[in-house]
């Protein structure tokens, strides 16, 4: 029984060889197919990774009180949108010291800049440091953890110290083989003292979150004194369970600082960071859709050649049938040696498209700084759609040659 597989695949084989252009070519229509789903399934796979773990490191019950809600309504010809009013700083200290709901810590910041340069004796940065100016729960609630060192506390912000907690690469390239804690550099002029250095975070559509200085709120204030600074406030709760009432409360004590009364709409957005992990994903589930549409399609169009190749195939070699068959060859026997042929291609035009997908994932992850995983399930998905077509493509042809008539076979020229 195996001796009589192992010859059918080695005249599959043999007969792949002889149409080796033919074969080429409809190897490369299923490895495009194969190639589209396993790479757009790998490419949205690391973005999904990647947003969902700089969201996910804040932590399921941290919400953020912020100008605009995270996506934006889309509203009809000729109406305005509505501006909602920047986070001023009267609001964030308001609310600072009016919340006081038990369990929660809040933090308050602003961006100062993201171009700043920073020195340290005689090395300095290019001009593309970002500068934040927060209070002492920033760094927790934005879950963010240090390498080494400590992060600024209460008596930094209270007292105005000139202190700093630096990102991983900002460590690395201002201190080459030296302890940055204690060390001083300079921002815009002004000397902070290294308090503490941060774990590598990585970069999010090329903003690099490990270049950066964390400094006290007032500090940041005197230095950048820009006009309409917008602030962010962020709210964690320690007990999972007292998070919608922790929200609820934050809503009341801001519509109080913005004076709004019961019946306008809040002029500001609330959001979770799982709230945002789920809306990114159900964009990105649209380009799964994409994937799956242009692979179909192209997967549709090999079938067909696939199932084309075998049936000029079975016409070539009417005589060689007839000549086995005379011989003593079962129906199953040339059925299986041409569904035999067709898997072989299915799998040869899966393999190489799968192989070539996870290499286009990896590259669109590597250029755009993604988190990227071996894509399993696209792999997966990948190989039984090629069994599939291959198995569908390969049943008519296979029949067709099984009921060939041996005599007519023979007579075929």
């Amino acid at each position: 029984m195996f001796g009589l597989v192992r010859e059918n695949i080695r005249i599959a084989f043999d007969s792949i060889k002889s149409q080796l252009l033919r074969t080429i070519l409809t190897v490369l229509i299923i490895a495009i197919g194969i190639t589209a789903l396993v790479g757009i399934l790998s490419a949205v796979s690391a973005l999904e990774n990647t947003i969902s773990s700089d969201f996910s490191s804040m932590g399921s019950n941290t919400f953020n009180i912020q100008r605009y809600e995270f996506t934006t309504q889309r509203r009809g010809r000729g109406e305005v949108q509505k501006v909602n009013p920047i986070i001023s700083y009267r609001n964030v200290k308001d609310f600072e010291e009016t919340y006081e709901f038990p369990g929660t810590k809040t933090s308050v910041s602003f961006t100062g800049t993201r171009g700043a340069e920073v020195k340290f004796e005689n090395n300095k940065t290019d001009p593309e440091v970002t500068v934040i100016g927060a209070n002492e729960n920033f760094i927790q609630n934005s879950g963010l953890k240090l390498e080494n060192g400590r992060e600024i506390n209460i008596f930094d912000v209270k007292n105005n110290s000139n202190v700093c907690v630096i990102g991983s690469d900002l460590n690395k390239a201002l201190f080459e083989n030296v302890n940055p804690i204690g060390k001083t550099i300079s921002v815009r002029g002004v000397k902070f003292k290294v308090i503490g250095t941060l774990e590598s975070k990585g970069a999010t559509f090329g903003n690099n979150q490990d270049l950066r200085v964390i400094i006290p709120i007032q500090n940041a204030r005197s230095i950048f004194t820009l006009p309409n600074i917008n602030y962010q406030i962020s709210v964690m709760v320690n007990n999972k369970e007292m998070l919608e009432g922790a929200q609820d409360h934050a809503i009341i004590t801001f519509r109080n600082i913005r004076g709004l009364n019961p019946l306008e709409e809040n002029d500001f957005g609330l959001e979770r960071s799982d709230d945002l992990i789920n809306r990114i994903g159900s964009i990105t589930i649209y380009l799964e859709y994409a994937a799956w549409i242009i692979s179909i399609i192209t997967i549709l169009g090999s079938s067909i050649a696939l199932m084309n190749i075998l049936f000029v195939s079975v016409t070539e070699r009417t005589r060689e049938i007839g000549v086995r068959k005379a011989l003593g060859a079962k129906k199953k026997t040339i059925a299986f040696q041409f569904f035999m042929e067709a898997l072989i291609i299915g799998q040869l035009g899966g393999i190489i498209g799968i192989i070539c997908g996870v290499l286009i994932g990896l590259l669109v992850a590597t250029i755009a700084e993604f988190q990227f995983t071996t894509p399993w399930f696209a792999m997966f998905s990948a190989f039984t759609i090629a069994f599939i077509v291959a198995v569908v493509s390969g049943l008519l042809p296979a029949i067709k040659a099984a009921k060939l008539d041996p005599i007519e076979s023979l007579r075929h020229e």
